[in-house]
């Protein structure tokens, strides 16, 4: 049988690891499929690289466009990222009766919704394994694998770039600034890091994975998004000594008021399984009322793990191409006319345990202050830590752990204690979350 046909938009890093792993397991990956999967054409705007990447083993070109136009091609792979132009190549993909293969977390979590109407009604599929968690499989987890589940809550770290800087703040007890600094030299972090340590990336995989496991529409513009910038090392130090680790997560959860869908810096126990993922490395956990908890873990990024999850969909699709396209897998789980408007709750209607820790006043009454306003809030105290002040010193760290309320609660209960004169500087607030 012919091998199916695929065209490359980009062959940068995960571009050129799918040519090498394709290249290398080609006789595995074609006992799986059932044919041979070839590259075709690649395109690039540098194709004096492009060509020494692909060694004549494939055409080359400069304009993408020619291999969306070109009837030969069955797949079109779009690597290039980003909003702007991937965009409009997808659609002009899908209008030209291609199926598309993409890693795009932002194209997806942004303009997944348009994305999936257009090719439902052509007729073709978009896959997008390689949108979240790198090489781990947390797709095809939660839209098949799991199926038989309501999901209740999914918690993952999912931006490597994040995890790597808390584990070495931890490490070293370095502020954040050092540590980006090294994370940049080391190649974990980009030049301009926005996307990652303001939590963005992060929230584009969560959006996507919320979609997938409650049968609801992307809704990226929803999300609650924090990064790490913000985070001390002290805070990391307290987290600590009172057993838990500071991890970027992002966390939906289905409740009876509709969906959490927010990223932000966490305190996990620290016997956790989550809160031991060190490095760049990534994991998501997933609660289903059947199967209970699971965890996927591995590596989130680079060349060629990125590259196993795109062509693990090359596999998907070219077994899958002449199915029904009433009876494949849906995009998003669930049947497109299935999909239930179920809002994302704001994140004042969130409900969690904090961290909080505050410089105060070393003076008689200072406790009581702040136990009054909590108390008169709804706010619990679970645990409480109280540093001795320094010889000389005439303020102290306060640090409590609460047990759950609502963030609208504490934002009230923050504004207040904030207003005490013996409150020296800003609160520090961080979520908690049990994970149990």
């Amino acid at each position: 049988m012919k091998p199916i046909q695929v065209g490359l938009l980009g062959i940068g890093t995960v571009g050129s690891g799918v040519f090498t792993v394709l290249a290398r397991n080609q006789e595995e990956i074609q006992r799986r499929a059932g044919r041979g999967i070839r590259i075709h054409t690649v395109a690039d705007l540098n194709t004096q690289r492009a060509q020494e990447l692909v060694q004549g083993q494939a055409q080359v070109v400069s304009d993408a466009r020619t291999i969306i136009q070109n009837p030969e091609i069955d797949i079109v792979v779009e690597l290039i990222g980003g909003y702007g132009i991937a965009k409009d190549l997808v659609l002009e993909a899908i209008a030209h009766g291609k199926h598309v293969v993409t890693a795009n977390k932002a194209l997806i979590a942004v303009h997944g919704n348009e994305i999936f109407k257009a090719a439902h009604d052509k007729g073709v599929m978009v896959a997008f394994e390689a949108a979240v968690a790198g090489g781990i499989p947390i797709i095809k987890a939660l839209r098949e694998g799991l199926s038989a589940n309501r999901i209740e809550w999914i918690a993952g770290i999912i931006n490597g770039t994040t995890n790597f800087i808390l584990s070495e703040m931890r490490d070293k007890g370095l502020d954040f600034n050092a540590v980006l600094s090294e994370a940049q030299r080391l190649g974990y972090a980009e030049a301009d890091p926005t996307f990652d340590i303001e939590g963005i990336d992060a929230a584009h995989k969560a959006t996507i994975m919320s979609a997938i496991a409650f049968g609801v529409p992307m809704q990226f513009a929803q999300a609650h998004v924090e990064g790490i910038t913000k985070l001390s090392a002290i805070d990391i130090r307290y987290a600590e000594q009172l057993g838990y680790r500071i991890k970027l997560l992002g966390i939906t959860k289905k409740t009876l008021s509709g969906i959490e869908l927010r990223v932000h810096p966490t305190l996990v126990p620290a016997k956790r399984l989550l809160a031991n993922v060190e490095g760049a490395m990534n994991a998501v956990q997933v609660f289903g009322d059947a199967v209970g908890t699971t965890l996927y873990y591995g590596k989130g990024a680079g060349s060629e793990p990125t590259a196993s999850a795109v062509i693990a969909d090359l596999v998907d699709v070219t077994r899958l191409q002449t199915a029904d396209s009433e009876n494949r897998v849906p995009h998003l789980a669930f049947q497109p006319n299935a999909l239930q408007n179920t809002p994302i709750l704001p994140i004042s209607e969130v409900t969690t345990s904090y961290y909080l820790r505050l410089a105060v006043a070393d003076q008689a009454g200072v406790l009581a202050d702040i136990t009054r306003i909590l108390a008169a809030h709804g706010v619990s105290i679970d645990a409480l830590l109280q540093k001795e002040a320094a010889e000389g010193e005439s303020q102290t760290d306060l640090v409590i752990l609460t047990h759950e309320t609502k963030e609208k609660n504490m934002t009230a209960a923050l504004l207040e204690m904030q207003n005490l004169k013996t409150v020296i500087g800003e609160i520090v607030k961080i979520r908690l979350e049990n994970l149990s």
